[in-house]
């Protein structure tokens, strides 16, 4: 991920069998229609209004962060911060909210784009 993002890259396509708005469902949930899709847009990070900013990352979830970037697991996180999977989990909920964006490769794609991590 970090070397495709320092190339340039500024997303990526999920492939697979959805054909749905391209909003991939959850196993045992039905699939997302359009009208709930467009209730789900956000505003990119760093837009105005945009819920939440890059300086509002405490020290630890910026750690977090760098964790994630260098492709360890939750469990693995809170081994190396002596933390619970849980409360990496919990950081990773509100590392989301602020950058908003909702996964792993999103938040290290805003974090290396904007400088919070290296």
């Amino acid at each position: 991920v970090r070397n495709a993002l320092a190339g340039g890259v500024k997303g990526y396509v999920v492939t697979g069998t959805r054909t749905n708005i391209g909003i991939p469902g959850r196993p045992g949930h039905p699939p997302i229609g359009s009208a709930a899709a467009a209730r789900m847009h956000r505003r990119p990070p760093g837009a105005p209004g945009h819920p939440g900013g890059y300086r509002e990352l405490s020290g630890r979830e910026v750690e977090v962060l760098r964790l994630v970037a260098e492709g360890q697991s939750n469990k693995a996180i809170g081994v190396s911060m002596g933390l619970s999977a849980l409360t990496v989990k919990s950081h990773l909920a509100r590392i989301a909210r602020k950058l908003g964006t909702g996964d792993r490769a999103g938040m290290v794609a805003v974090a290396l784009r904007t400088g919070i991590i290296h």
